[in-house]
């Protein structure tokens, strides 16, 4: 079970929050490799597919923290 909260330096910060913080930096690199190779030239609405990415991105990240 993961402890809900974490403390970072006496402010105790949802650790959801860490997770959800770490799947946006994981996007955003993500983000600028698929514009790279012009994946977003092929999809609808790159605006979802973001989104749809970054809930992926955090699913398994929670997924891989909470045993």
């Amino acid at each position: 079970m993961i402890n809900p909260m974490i403390d970072v330096y006496g402010v105790f910060v949802p650790a959801f929050l860490i997770m959800a913080l770490g799947a946006w930096f994981c996007l955003k690199v993500l983000h600028v490799g698929l514009a790279r190779i012009g994946f977003y030239k092929i999809t609808a609405h790159p605006a979802l597919t973001d989104l749809a990415l970054f809930v992926l991105i955090l699913t398994a990240l929670s997924a891989l923290f909470v045993q």
